[in-house]
């Protein structure tokens, strides 16, 4: 069974947003950049995107300087068995995040965009998000 274990939600100002779920939820942030800020409860990720524009490929069905839940992750065993399911029941594959060669170590986030029905994104990873807080 996947696991959901990673939920988005875009903003106009992720800093600001993330500020709200840390003081009012003792969400730990794991990691930030200029477009997002992910932030744990040890168990499940929650990332505060900046709005998406329809330059994004995974703009999503609310279109762009959408404020709310983007996308949905789940944690799979296999990317190529969830990607064939999903695209036996009409899923469709937005964007596919480079994966490591044979021995090579993958990158933390590598996954996979899918829309299902409706056209809300949908994450799909074998490795899962940041979700641990860091080691003091």
């Amino acid at each position: 069974m996947a696991k959901i274990k990673h939920v988005a939600i875009t903003c106009e100002d992720p800093v600001a947003v993330a500020e709200f779920y840390k003081k009012g939820f003792d969400l730990v942030e794991v990691a930030r950049n200029e477009r997002q800020v992910q932030l744990t409860d040890g168990d499940i990720n929650l990332t505060l995107l900046k709005w998406k524009t329809n330059a994004d490929a995974d703009v999503g069905p609310n279109g762009e300087n959408y404020s709310g839940i983007h996308h949905i992750g789940f944690q799979v065993d296999s990317l190529q068995e969830t990607g064939d399911k999903l695209r036996g029941i009409d899923g469709e594959e937005i964007v596919r995040r480079d994966l490591a060669g044979p021995g090579e170590v993958r990158a933390p986030r590598a996954e996979e965009k899918w829309s299902g029905p409706n056209g809300q994104v949908l994450d799909i990873s074998e490795s899962g998000w940041l979700h641990k807080p860091p080691m003091d």
